[in-house]
C-alpha cells in the first residue's frame, strides 16, 4: 500500500512537473516575440522618415515594403497555428499605398502584437499538434512559431543595409 501511495504521488508531482515546464515554455516564447517587438521597434524608429522607401538596389523592397512583408508573415504563419484570421488578408500590408513612417510604425507593431496576444491563448499540448502553414507545409504548431519568428529576425536583420545607407548606425544588438 505504501509503495503504491508514494508511486501515485510521484507520477503526480512529475506531472505537475511536467505541465509547469510546459507551460513555461509558451511563457519564453511570448518573452522572445516581445523582446522581438522592441528589437523591431527601434529598427523603425533609427530609420529615417526619408529612408522608408530607400532600396539598396531597384529590383529589391524598400525598407517599408521589408518591414510590411515581415509582418505578413507574422500574420499569415499565425493564422495557420490559430485560426485567427488575419485583418489583412494573405500579404494584404505590402500592398498598402501608405508607407510613412508613422503608418508603417503602427501595422508592423500590430503584427507583433497579434503574434504575441495568439501565443498566450495557446496552451503547452496545442504546440505540439499539427499545422498546415499556408495551406501545404505540415508541421507542429510550436515549429511554425519558430520559422514565424526566424522569418522576422531574417528580414529585421536586412533593413539593417538599408538603415547604414541611410546614414544611421543600426540598433544594438538585442539577444537578451
Amino acid at each position: 500500500m505504501k509503495i503504491s501511495k508514494l508511486l501515485t504521488t510521484l507520477c503526480f508531482v512529475l506531472g505537475v512537473s511536467f505541465m509547469a515546464q510546459a507551460q513555461g515554455s509558451v511563457d519564453a516564447i511570448v518573452k522572445e516575440w516581445e523582446r522581438a517587438k522592441v528589437y523591431t521597434q527601434e529598427y523603425l524608429d533609427a530609420m529615417p522618415e526619408s529612408g522608408y522607401a530607400l532600396k539598396p538596389t531597384p529590383e529589391m523592397r524598400s525598407f517599408a515594403d521589408q518591414m510590411f512583408h515581415l509582418s505578413d508573415g507574422n500574420y499569415g504563419f499565425i493564422s495557420s497555428v490559430t485560426g485567427e484570421k488575419s485583418p489583412y488578408g494573405m500579404g494584404g500590408l505590402e500592398k498598402s499605398t501608405d508607407k510613412s513612417k508613422a503608418t508603417v510604425t503602427k501595422l508592423v507593431l500590430e503584427s507583433y502584437d497579434f503574434v504575441i496576444n495568439n501565443i498566450k491563448k495557446m496552451t503547452p499540448a496545442q504546440l505540439e499538434e499539427n499545422a498546415k502553414v499556408f495551406g501545404r507545409f505540415e508541421m507542429t504548431k510550436g515549429m511554425a512559431i519558430a520559422k514565424c519568428f526566424e522569418h522576422q529576425t531574417h528580414h529585421r536583420g536586412q533593413t539593417t543595409v538599408y538603415i547604414r545607407m541611410a546614414g544611421v548606425k543600426p540598433p544594438q544588438e538585442k539577444l537578451f
